[in-house]
């Protein structure tokens, strides 16, 4: 469980990552640049939720069925954040 909560947490430093570039390349005042941001995040995040899965199948002894639930956890809880993100500021042009 603690290795799921790191795991989440390197998600969300990977959101932050993308709206920090997002603010600076669109000069702070503009939200649109946010919201594209934060959706580009979505599908790096699945890659990077992807990658955690592969670790714990083929290193750590697991099956993909056990892994299953660990990578929908991981990788929706950052990105539904994300999301939320992305339509709060989407409309903002």
């Amino acid at each position: 469980m603690a290795h799921t909560i790191k795991v989440i947490l390197l998600g969300f430093a990977l959101l932050a990552a993308c709206l920090i570039a997002g603010r600076l390349a669109g000069g702070g005042g503009q939200p649109f640049f946010l919201a594209r941001s934060a959706l580009l995040f979505v599908p790096l995040w699945f890659v990077g939720a992807g990658i955690n899965m592969w670790l714990g199948v083929s290193r750590a002894g697991y099956s993909v069925k056990e892994e299953i639930p660990f990578f929908f956890v991981v990788f929706l809880i950052p990105a539904v954040v994300a999301l939320f993100i992305w339509w709060r500021y989407a409309g903002s042009r």
